[in-house]
């Protein structure tokens, strides 16, 4: 026999080896007392155990509740896609593709200042969606490889809105297979939370690629 003291991992590494002792001495287990978690007094094994599968339980719903929510979300910004889709294909002349981007973004997405500014779009002249349009914004456009999302950093395309965002998205118009984009859109928002660092850019990413598929109808001569 050792005489070292039995420490509390020796104990828990025997339960762990010997899973029948607890089985065969089943009165010992419900007698045992154990402090109670929240209050100055004991409880049984059992009892405790109990405790602790609700709390796991408890936990397992808010997590599934933010999933629900979530998915909720997606599809409802899903729709907001499709209808808007729907609203540019219906749309029998381009030159009007830019405001109604604008215009409908803004209904779906309840967003309170949109901007939109193109180039090399042979198809739009004299619009004042090609205003305010140099080469720095053309650089600035080229160094987006995936949207901006977050607050406001002094950019320069961000005057473009009717008033200062609190968070803001920027997004580099590029038609698939493209070497360039043609144009940069600017979604702002009053909620700093909107629009955040960290925040996923899938659907971004879509409105990009349909917003662009919709106006390369401008790129080429009649």
């Amino acid at each position: 026999m050792s005489s070292d003291p039995i420490s509390a991992e020796d104990i828990a590494q025997f339960l762990k080896e010997n899973p029948e002792f607890l089985q065969d001495n089943a009165d010992l287990f419900a007698s045992l007392r154990v402090p109670h978690p929240h209050e100055a007094r004991a409880i049984s094994l059992g009892e405790r155990q109990i405790m602790t599968l609700r709390a796991k339980t408890k936990d397992l719903e808010w997590r599934l509740a933010g999933l629900i929510g979530n998915a909720s979300g997606n599809e409802k910004i899903g729709k907001a896609l499709n209808t808007w889709c729907r609203k540019m294909l219906a749309e029998s002349d381009p030159t009007q593709l830019p405001a109604h981007i604008v215009r409908n973004l803004s209904d779906l997405f309840d967003l309170p200042t949109i901007a939109l500014r193109l180039w090399d779009l042979p198809k739009l002249v004299d619009s004042e969606f090609t205003q305010d349009v140099n080469d720095l914004v053309k650089e600035y456009a080229r160094t987006l490889a995936k949207p901006y999302c977050g607050p406001l950093q002094d950019q320069e395309v961000a005057g473009w809105l009717g008033s200062k965002p609190a968070s803001l998205a920027i997004i580099a118009l590029k038609p698939t297979g493209a070497d360039a984009p043609f144009g940069l859109l600017v979604l702002g928002s009053d909620d700093p939370d909107r629009f955040t660092q960290d925040m996923g850019t899938s659907f971004l990413d879509t409105i990009n690629d349909l917003a662009s598929a919709s106006l390369s109808r401008l790129s080429g001569a009649d």
